[in-house]
Formats: C-alpha cells, sequence, structure tokens
C-alpha cells in the first residue's frame, strides 16, 4: 500500500472541442428523431466564426444541417460575435454524403459497423460508480455550467475546464492535493474576484469537504487572463476528449470517439454495453472495481473476445464472471441497441459533462437492473449488498 496521486479532467460545453462533439450529436438527433434507423458517422470542425460539418449519413430523415448546428451553438451560449464565434453569423459548411455501401453490407446483416476494442469501468469510490478524480471534475465543471445559464453571475463565459489531483493511500482517497479550473470571462471581471468566486461558490460546494486541507491547492486562470475562448482561442475537433467522455484516465479507453456516431458503431454502442455490464458487476457485489474489454469485427454480430478485469477484488473468478456476463446481457450490436433503447434523440446531452456518471433516465447504459440476475447466477442469492462507497 503505497501513497500516489492520480489526476483527472473536465470540459465546459464551451470548449471547442465539446462544441464539436454536441454539434455532430445535434445532428445525429435531429436525424434519429424523423428516422430511427439512421446510420450516421458526423464529424465537425469550428474555429474562428466557422463551422465544418462532413461525414456519411444514410436517412430517410431531411434536416437542416446548418440550422441544427446554429441551434446548438445558440444554446451553448456563443451568441456575440465579440467573443468570436456567433450562432447567427458563423459560415458553416456542409460535406455530408452516404454511408459506404461496403460498410452497409455488414451493418445490414446485423453485424458490427466496425473492428475495435471497447472498455466499460465501474467502482465504488463514489455512487456515480466512478473514479473519484473523474466525478470531482465533472461536479466542479457542471456546478459551473449551471450558474452561466442560471445567470447567477453575469461574467462567465462558455469556455471552461476543471481537473482534480487526488491523493491515494492505497486505493483509498485521503486528500485532495489540487484543483485546477480555468474559465472563460468577460474582460471587466478582476482575477480577484474570479479565484475567490470560484474556490467558495464553486469548488467547496462541489467536493467533499473532509478531502480539503490546508495543503489543497487552488490554480484558478493560472495565467491571470481567459478573455479568448472557445472555438475563437482554439480550433475544435469531434472526438478529441475521449478521456474526458470516459473514465478520466483511470481505466483503458479502446481508442474510438463516441460523438456523431448512431449505434450500429460499436465503438460508441459497446462501450456503453460495457459500462452497463461493469456497473452492474460492481452494484451486485461481485467485485469493488470491474473493467470490461468488449471486441468485433467489422460485419460480425458477436463479439470475437470478452474480458473482465476486478484488480484483486471478485467475489468470484473473474472467469466465472465473464462467462455469467455473456449469458445475461446481450452483446451483439443489435441486441444492445434493443436493450439500451439506442435509436432515440438522446445523443446530444451525453457530449458534455461526460457519457458515464450521469443521473439521467435516458442514460439506460447507467441502470443496475441487471445486479439481482448477477448475483444469482452467481450462486449469491439475488439480494443485493448495501452499497458502500468509498466517498459520496
Amino acid at each position: 500500500m503505497v501513497n500516489y496521486f492520480f489526476t483527472s479532467e473536465s470540459v465546459s460545453m464551451g470548449h471547442p472541442d465539446k462544441v464539436s462533439d454536441q454539434i455532430s450529436d445535434g445532428i445525429l438527433d435531429a436525424l434519429l428523431e424523423q428516422d430511427p434507423n439512421s446510420r450516421v458517422a458526423c464529424e465537425t470542425l469550428c474555429t474562428t466564426n466557422f463551422v465544418v460539418l462532413s461525414g456519411e449519413v444514410t436517412s430517410q430523415a431531411k434536416i437542416d444541417y446548418a440550422d441544427v448546428a446554429r441551434q446548438v451553438i445558440r444554446e451553448i451560449g456563443y451568441t456575440d460575435e465579440e467573443i468570436g464565434f456567433d450562432a447567427d453569423s458563423c459560415q458553416i459548411v456542409v460535406a455530408v454524403h452516404n454511408q459506404s455501401g461496403d460498410i452497409a453490407m455488414g451493418v445490414d446483416r446485423e453485424g458490427a459497423g466496425d473492428q475495435g476494442l471497447m472498455f466499460g469501468y465501474a467502482c465504488d469510490q463514489t455512487p456515480e460508480f466512478m473514479p473519484l478524480p473523474i466525478a470531482l471534475s465533472h461536479r466542479i465543471i457542471n456546478h459551473l455550467a449551471d450558474v452561466r445559464l442560471n445567470g447567477d453571475v453575469d461574467w462567465l463565459r462558455p469556455d471552461s475546464k476543471s481537473q482534480v489531483t487526488i491523493e491515494y493511500d492505497g486505493s483509498t482517497p485521503v486528500n485532495i492535493a489540487a484543483v485546477v479550473v480555468s474559465t472563460q470571462h468577460s474582460d471587466e471581471i478582476e482575477q480577484e474576484d474570479i479565484h475567490k468566486y470560484i474556490v467558495n461558490d464553486i469548488i467547496r460546494p462541489s467536493v467533499p469537504g473532509e478531502l480539503l486541507s490546508d495543503a489543497t491547492k487552488y490554480h484558478i486562470n493560472p495565467t491571470g487572463r481567459f478573455v479568448v475562448g472557445g472555438p475563437h482561442g482554439d480550433t475544435g475537433l469531434t472526438g478529441r476528449k475521449i478521456i474526458v467522455d470516459t473514465y478520466g484516465g483511470w481505466g483503458r479507453h479502446g481508442g474510438g470517439a463516441f460523438s456523431g456516431k448512431d449505434a450500429t458503431k460499436v465503438d460508441r454502442s459497446a462501450a456503453y454495453m460495457a459500462r452497463y455490464v461493469a456497473k452492474n458487476v460492481v452494484a451486485a457485489g461481485l467485485a469493488k472495481e470491474c473493467e470490461v474489454q468488449l471486441a468485433y469485427a467489422i460485419g460480425v454480430a458477436e463479439p470475437v473476445s470478452v474480458h473482465v478485469q476486478t484488480g484483486g477484488t471478485a467475489q468470484i473468478p473473474e472467469e466465472n464472471i465473464a462467462r455469467i456476463v455473456q449469458e445475461v446481457f446481450p452483446l451483439t450490436p443489435q441486441g444492445i441497441i434493443e436493450e439500451l433503447q439506442l435509436k432515440r434523440p438522446i445523443f446530444r446531452k451525453t457530449a458534455c459533462g461526460g457519457h458515464f456518471g450521469r443521473n439521467d433516465a435516458d442514460f439506460t447504459w447507467e441502470s443496475t437492473s441487471k445486479a439481482s440476475t448477477l448475483r444469482e447466477a452467481a450462486g449469491l442469492g439475488s439480494e443485493l449488498p448495501e452499497p458502500q462507497f468509498v466517498v459520496t
């Protein structure tokens, strides 16, 4: 048992990469709303008052791509040319074509839309069943978004980032060592006022007070100024925040991004199923942490491998958990889509604040409805143990 530090970050809906993710998922939702069988792989680039939409779409839906993008940008809060990005005046280029027929052949027979490997993870560190560093980073950034959108202060702008460093003693978090928050702001506010507000009104209400100490370091807008931000300050691209989207670097990532892809793309749907499996394994009390890997071949329905790791915390052999998982959960692309109801227009809201650890009924992969079934299949009875989270 040794002490070590682990850091994760989150970024806001106004971060340029997240602007791109939300536009791509906004396009996906608009298509699914009219045609639930739409096949979509939409990519977005955004920079100073300029957006490019590209990708492959096969759908009966008829949408105005530029209008959807403008609505997303407007709702994020970019509505002023003075900050370099404005929903109503930005130039939008649309370059979308049909999905490859070669890919479609495999999907038509209910196979995976691509080869690849996907990971899901869950643990008992927090009520979100998420690692503490990423859970706290999301809590901070979501609180910051709430006060901006509610108009609690008038100097906040959409672009912001948070970062939390936790000191661990073995598997137990003992201290928040550092918190970093960088938030775009108006030119009128003083940095001293920003620092005071972020620490007292954003960070402290968002994190467990018992983990804060006099030794905790706060870095608020460390450069001393963050007026130029969003797509005006940095070019954004879909799929560049995959670690923010998942587990903050705690646990592995298969490499495929989520946003802009319909559920026939196992990059997205199988990652959601892997999280669903891992969370139910932990909720069932079969392990204190669980990482699940699923792997697929393009055009083939069944996964080529299913692997479960628990970091030595399993109550039964890991190979038994993997066998039970394959009995309890549908793991074909079509089975995943049906189990998790992934033909609904629910994806834009996944594109900020993380895809996992969210308390939202539309996020079906966050349900623990299979926990009793798993526990019974493991021979431990169907009654679930009382959750014992490390930190609340």
